[in-house]
Formats: structure tokens, C-alpha cells, sequence
């Protein structure tokens, strides 16, 4: 009885407790990881149209099952790593093991820590959306990407996150890095680029006309990922102050010139005004802005649009210099464009822009003559980058050489393409295009077909896409494209 009252009153004084947090500041937290999960379905189409047809499922499989691998990571220990206090400067400790006390442990007077670690939470799964694309890439393996995840989640972010906002050495050391240049774009841009390289070059007798097969795809996933970004970056202030919408004008300023700036640069080569080069353009500038959008004043992201846009587009050949198969480009849009906006902290940090939350207080930038910011942002660049790279690598190693989690698949599940190795589903079972009509023994032409021919199962077996819609290697005829109902062959 005596039990049974007292823990009626520890519910009650609980609750008391509760009502006394700042109840705007849980909504932002709280709709802010809301919207910002929208940028995983972004990046999931944007993967998906960037591969071809028959590797386009794949893309959206991977990069949701990354999310749910890394919920059940940041809420088994990834947040107690990350953010729990600990005598070290490297990682924290496992004080909140399966969010154990996080309800009774109130992060200050204003608002509860499960608001915080949900909004955090969002922050790794969209980290792990980015490298999941290149993870599987036309010829990855499903299981050993989602065992790299949880360890790299573990191992990689975890601990690069305590570094800059859990209270260790960077944090320490004044290192401006607002929204997660470090642990959410140079990680995910360094690990893209070494797990590809693990991955293995696709086999060049497979890549005939190679293009994305989608672009408006593209498009819809960088629409939900712009969304998404402004929440990201906007709400990083952690309150509700000047600071949020002002991030938001930044992003939007980045993101914009960073678009403009790609587009003209492709423009110069093919006289033409690329939709994929706008994307990559805007992706870049908001890449670049999340870890300055808080940091530097409005007129600085227009010249941080500008350069990131030069900057990360010519990075794309990086890839190529160092033979490697990084085909989504993630290292150059996430990985360089947020060294860029690293750097543009260390010059034109304000101390002014980065006090309109109300709390923060600090030196800024070269703007304000603190010229010794500019080495410690190299300095954070220069270990997260080379952590972020070295144990990726062990990682991808380490699993290579597990039975059963070797990272890639053989050279007839690529040929089949992944959707049908890994899934045994499609993102486009109807649809036959037929470039080499010419070699059909008794070809026809569309236009004599009847009305009741047109819904019958063609005779030919169907290609693969390897020889893609529109490319100016293919033959001069035009193709001829019968769409047939699967459901109903």
C-alpha cells in the first residue's frame, strides 16, 4: 500500500515537472523532426532517378531501411554516446542505454531531453539516407550496408557528434559547425567515397549509354529534400528565436546560387540547361549552409552559393582521379560542399549573427578579428575527414571478410540489375524498349499494329536498360516502345 501511494506521488510530481518545461519549445523540437524526415523519401527518390530502371527500387529499399536501422541505433546507446556526459573528450558513456532515466533527466529548465534526442535523432538518420545510395549503387549488397549502418552509426557518427555538440574536444576548442558539417556532411561524403571504393568499379560492359533513367524523379526527391532542410538547418538554433528564420534566409540564399552557379558552369560544356545540374547546384548550396546558416551574415551565403557551386562541381572529378565508382556524387555535393561551408566559418563567422538565438555567445570569425578560428576549422575538417575515412575503411574490411557479408553482388545479380538480385520486385515492370528492333527476325513496325495487338505479350524477350531512352550513341532509328500490363499477361 505504502509502495503503491508513493509511486502514485512520483508520477505526480513528475508530471508537475513536465508542465513546467516550455511547451513551444516541444512543439518546435517535435514538428521540426517531423519535417525533417521528409528528407529521407527525398533522398530515396533522388537515389532512385539517378539510377537506372532496373536498380531503381533498390535505391528507395536502402535508404528507408537505413532509418530503421538507425532508430533502433540512436535509441539503444547511439544517443547516450553521442550526447551523454562523460570524463573523456572522445564519446560519452551509456548513461542513457535504451533511453533509461532520459524522462527524469531534464536537459535544463526549458525543455525535456526526449524532445532533444528525437530531434537529434533525425539528424543520423538523414546522415545514414546520404550513404546509403552509395552503399548499394547498382551492385551492393542489402545485408552487409545495413550491419555497416548500425556499426558506423556506433563507431563513426557517434562519436564525431560528441566531439562538436556533446561537450568534447571541438566543443571545447570553439569550433563553429552549426548544423552538422562535420559529423552529417563530411562523414557521409568521405564514407561515400571509401565504401565505394571497396565496392569496386561497375563492370564497363554494363555501362553502355549509362544515364539516370528518371529526372523528374530527381526533382521530386530534391523538392522533399529542400523541405526537409529548411527545418534541419532552421530549428538547429534549438529555440525559438531571430536565429531560425535567419538560418532559413541563409539556406535559401545558398541553395539558390549554389543552383545557378552548377547550371551556368554545365551550360559552358553542352549548351544545355541541365535539371540535374540544377539539383546538384541547389543540394550543394545547402549542403554548404548547414554548417554556416547560423554563423555567417546573409550576404556571406550569397558568396558561399557561388563558390560552393564552382567549388563542388569541378570536385566531381575527384572521383574519377582517383579511379573510383562514386556515382551519386555524394562526396563532392555533402563531403566537399561541407568543408566549404566550414571554412566560410572561420572568415566570415559573426559573433553578432551567432548571438541571435539569445545564448550563444563567441568570438566569430575573421569578420571580428578572431584569426585563429579559421586553423581550428581546418584542424575539425582535418579529423573528421580522416576518421571518418579510416574506420569506414576498417569497417568495409572487416565485413568483406565475414562469410556472408560480402559487400557486393556477382556479375549476373549486376547484369540483372538489383531490383531483381536483392528485391525480386520492380519500380517499372511494363514497360519494354527496344533499341536493336532492326535484328528482331520479322520486325514490325508500331504504327501497323491494330488497337487489340497493342495489349498482347510481345514475343521478344525483354532487354535491360543498359541502352538508355534518348542517348546519342544509340542508333539513328528511332526505338520502338510496347507497353504491355504484366498483371494481365
Amino acid at each position: 500500500m505504502i509502495g503503491t501511494v508513493a509511486s502514485i506521488l512520483f508520477k505526480r510530481a513528475s508530471i508537475e515537472k513536465w508542465n513546467e518545461f516550455d511547451q513551444t519549445l516541444m512543439l518546435v523540437f517535435t514538428i521540426a523532426q517531423s519535417v525533417i524526415w521528409i528528407m529521407i523519401p527525398g533522398l530515396a527518390f533522388l537515389y532512385s532517378g539517378l539510377a537506372r530502371r532496373k536498380s531503381a527500387l533498390s535505391m528507395i529499399w536502402i535508404v528507408i531501411a537505413s532509418s530503421f536501422v538507425g532508430i533502433f541505433q540512436w535509441y539503444f546507446w547511439g544517443y547516450s554516446l553521442a550526447f551523454s556526459a562523460s570524463s573523456n573528450s572522445f564519446i560519452g558513456n551509456l548513461e542513457y542505454f535504451g533511453f533509461k532515466g532520459l524522462l527524469a533527466s531534464p536537459s535544463d529548465e526549458t525543455y525535456p531531453l526526449l524532445a532533444f534526442s528525437l530531434f537529434q535523432m533525425e539528424f543520423m538518420l538523414v546522415t545514414l539516407a546520404i550513404i546509403a545510395g552509395p552503399c548499394v549503387a547498382e551492385r551492393g549488397r542489402f545485408l552487409p550496408a545495413i550491419v555497416f549502418f548500425f556499426c558506423w552509426a556506433t563507431i563513426v557518427y557517434c562519436p564525431v557528434v560528441y566531439w562538436i555538440w556533446g561537450g568534447g574536444w571541438a566543443a571545447k576548442w570553439g569550433v563553429l559547425d552549426y548544423a552538422g558539417g562535420g559529423p552529417v556532411e563530411i562523414l557521409s561524403g568521405v564514407t561515400a567515397l571509401v565504401y565505394s571504393y571497396f565496392l569496386g568499379r561497375r563492370n564497363e560492359t554494363l555501362m553502355i549509354n549509362y544515364r539516370p533513367h528518371n529526372i523528374s524523379t530527381i526533382f521530386t526527391g530534391t523538392a522533399l529534400l529542400y523541405v526537409g532542410w529548411l527545418f534541419f538547418n532552421g530549428f538547429s538554433a534549438g529555440n525559438a528565436s531571430l536565429k531560425v528564420p535567419y538560418s532559413m534566409m541563409n539556406s535559401h540564399l545558398s541553395a539558390a546560387f549554389g543552383a545557378l552557379t552548377w547550371c551556368l558552369l554545365d551550360y559552358r560544356l553542352e549548351k544545355k540547361w541541365s535539371m540535374v545540374a540544377v539539383c546538384s547546384g541547389c543540394i550543394s548550396g545547402l549542403v554548404a549552409a548547414t554548417p554556416s546558416s547560423g554563423i555567417i551574415p546573409l550576404w556571406a551565403s550569397v558568396i558561399l552559393g557561388i563558390v560552393t557551386g564552382i567549388v563542388s562541381n569541378f570536385s566531381t572529378q575527384i572521383k574519377n582521379l582517383m579511379r573510383i565508382d562514386e556515382s551519386l556524387d555524394a562526396f563532392a555535393e555533402h563531403g566537399i560542399a561541407g568543408m566549404v561551408g566550414l571554412i566560410f566559418n572561420g572568415i566570415f563567422g559573426s559573433r553578432t549573427v551567432i548571438g541571435y538565438d539569445g545564448v550563444t555567445d563567441h568570438a566569430g570569425g575573421w569578420i571580428d578579428h578572431n584569426w585563429k578560428q579559421l586553423y581550428k576549422q581546418i584542424c575539425y575538417i582535418l579529423a573528421v575527414t580522416a576518421y571518418g575515412a579510416g574506420v569506414s575503411a576498417v569497417i568495409c574490411i572487416v565485413l568483406n571478410y565475414i562469410p556472408g557479408l560480402y559487400l557486393r553482388v556477382d556479375y549476373e545479380g549486376e547484369e540483372r540489375g538489383i531490383d531483381e538480385d536483392q528485391i525480386g520486385e520492380f519500380a517499372y515492370d511494363y514497360v519494354e524498349v527496344r533499341r536493336d528492333y532492326l535484328s528482331w527476325a520479322n520486325p514490325q513496325p508500331a504504327s501497323t499494329y491494330s488497337a487489340g495487338e497493342k495489349g498482347e505479350e510481345l514475343e521478344h524477350p525483354v532487354e535491360d536498360d543498359d541502352h538508355a531512352v534518348g542517348s546519342s550513341n544509340a542508333s539513328v532509328h528511332e526505338p520502338i516502345i510496347h507497353e504491355k500490363n504484366v498483371a494481365s499477361a
